[in-house]
């Protein structure tokens, strides 16, 4: 018995297609492409003087759009003049009225102190006149009695001049108090510039340690490089003296 052949026949691909034939394409080819209908150079001038006519209209158009464009800018500029001065003119008022209104609370506040003082006065005379009347009432009665009218005129006394008293008292508070303040403004006023100065050492002194800082912080940096360096060099020298 012979051996079997167990080789396959090789088929070269070039020969099969050569003898399938011309493959029939679907699309377009190179040919049709490169013979394409062009346009001669007066239909290519044509072309571009219709864009540059385009071009001028949109030109024209823009520049109406601008226009109209400007002029609903300056209208809403006007608006938010007007109402930006109408604002102002409402802060002014209103500040207006509250120095007129410090001002009412502070002269009504001094009324009432005269007018309380005024009605104290009233009560006082009232009440004189009430114990004159007792007084000639009761001189037709003993000594005792006297004796207990004027202990009670001297307690009455004393309340009267207790009452004058607080009445001074508080203008003198509502005077001081005034004073103060306007002390307090002129030192505020005084004072505005040397806190200004305050404030501009501070800002130095700051600068100042944030510059030491920066420095410190480089130069420990720069002693991490080195020793990092010569961890390296040793490394380095250490290997070489190993594989030696």
């Amino acid at each position: 018995m012979g051996k079997r052949d167990n080789r396959v026949a090789y088929m070269n691909p070039i020969a099969m297609a050569r003898s399938r034939g011309p493959i029939q394409s679907s699309g377009p080819t190179i040919q049709d492409y490169l013979n394409r209908p062009r346009p001669t150079w007066e239909e290519v001038k044509e072309q571009l003087e219709k864009k540059k006519k385009g071009s001028k209209a949109l030109a024209e158009f823009e520049e109406k759009m601008n226009e109209n464009w400007k002029k609903e800018l300056e209208k809403h500029r006007e608006k938010l003049l007007s109402g930006n001065e109408s604002s102002s003119k409402k802060r002014q008022k209103k500040k207006k009225e509250k120095k007129k209104s410090g001002r009412y609370s502070s002269s009504s506040s001094s009324s009432s102190d005269s007018s309380s003082s005024s009605s104290d006065s009233e009560d006082e005379d009232k009440k004189q006149t009430k114990k004159r009347k007792k007084k000639k009432s009761r001189c037709h009665k003993s000594p005792e009695s006297s004796v207990s009218d004027s202990d009670s005129d001297s307690k009455d006394s004393s309340k009267k001049r207790k009452k004058s008293k607080d009445v001074t008292e508080k203008e003198k508070d509502t005077k001081g108090l005034s004073k103060k303040r306007k002390l307090y403004d002129d030192r505020a006023l005084s004072t505005g510039s040397s806190s200004e100065s305050d404030y501009e050492e501070v800002q130095a002194k700051r600068k100042k340690s944030g510059e030491e800082r920066e420095r410190t912080d480089k130069a420990k940096k720069r002693r991490k490089h080195k020793k990092h360096s010569k961890k390296k060099k040793k490394k380095a020298a250490d290997s070489s003296s190993d594989s030696a």
